[in-house]
């Protein structure tokens, strides 16, 4: 479906994809006071060239409005242009990208959790015309949207996709802002979600959900070693009553040890053949 030109009334231009059509002329009275600007300039030639040559930086357009229409060519820039002092009108636009800080906003999430969370968005004028002529305050209109459009993204998220997808959220954001701005000139960069706060109660729930769950894994890893090692000392022990002679040589290893770690221990030797009267029996 294709999107209806937008119309300017106050230019009397139609804007459409950044191009300017006029509308109409700037009337008989608007001829004769043009003509008698015209005449004044060059009567008070040169000292009316500091009222009708003006600069706008590299970074900057002006958008200029004669009688109340927008002057056909578009935003003038960068450099010189020149001005009729009584007929003209002009603002300047600044083009380089800008930076601002989203307010903290206290959102509910799907699952029912408030959350405050703030993010941080860049954008740049585009068009320097449209900025102007179809929006009063392209700036300030930018900010409140996303401040908007972080609480509706969000508003449809559970806590666990805020808390780990915030590179999605972001791409989503700047879409949906991208999309909304773009009649007034404004091409959204980049949205960074910077903070997420939760709750004192629900961090201290989280805590202790994540401690046992911890804790249930260490218990697990623990039962899963010591049923490997019953495994491994059960063969162990196969393996040593097929050879008497092991059993002793374990025997007196496990007495060099504990005679190196502790050496107030006193020991008292027991030949393991005695034992094995006891053992057979």
């Amino acid at each position: 479906m294709e999107e209806a030109p937008k119309r300017s009334s106050q230019a009397g231009y139609n804007i459409e994809n950044g191009q300017e059509e006029p509308s109409g002329g700037i009337g008989c009275c608007g001829y004769i006071l043009y003509a008698l600007s015209m005449l004044t300039i060059i009567i008070t030639f040169p000292f009316s060239l500091c009222l009708c040559i003006k600069v706008v930086q590299e970074y900057e357009r002006a958008v200029i409005f004669r009688l109340g229409r927008l002057l056909s060519g578009g935003a003038k820039g960068p450099g010189l242009f020149f001005i009729i002092p009584c007929m003209d009108s002009y603002t300047k636009v600044d083009l380089r990208t800008v930076s601002f800080d989203v307010p903290p906003q206290e959102v509910l999430t799907r699952d029912s959790v408030t959350v405050a969370v703030d993010a941080v968005v860049y954008y740049r004028v585009k068009n320097a015309t449209m900025s102007i002529t179809n929006v009063e305050d392209a700036n300030r209109s930018t900010r409140l949207l996303a401040a908007t459009t972080l609480r509706n993204v969000l508003g449809t998220k559970n806590l666990s996709e805020i808390l780990s997808d915030r590179e999605n959220i972001s791409h989503l954001m700047q879409t949906s802002l991208d999309e909304a701005t773009d009649p007034w000139g404004v091409k959204v960069e980049r949205v960074e979600v910077k903070d997420v706060r939760l709750p004192v109660q629900l961090q201290r729930a989280m805590a202790a959900e994540a401690e046992a769950s911890r804790e249930a894994r260490a218990k697990v890893i623990a039962a899963e070693g010591e049923q490997k090692a019953s495994k491994s000392l059960k063969e162990a022990a196969d393996i040593m009553i097929q050879s008497p002679a092991a059993l002793q040589l374990r025997y007196l290893q496990t007495l060099n040890t504990i005679s190196a770690e502790k050496n107030s221990t006193i020991i008292f030797p027991l030949p393991i053949d005695m034992l094995s009267v006891f053992m057979k029996k």
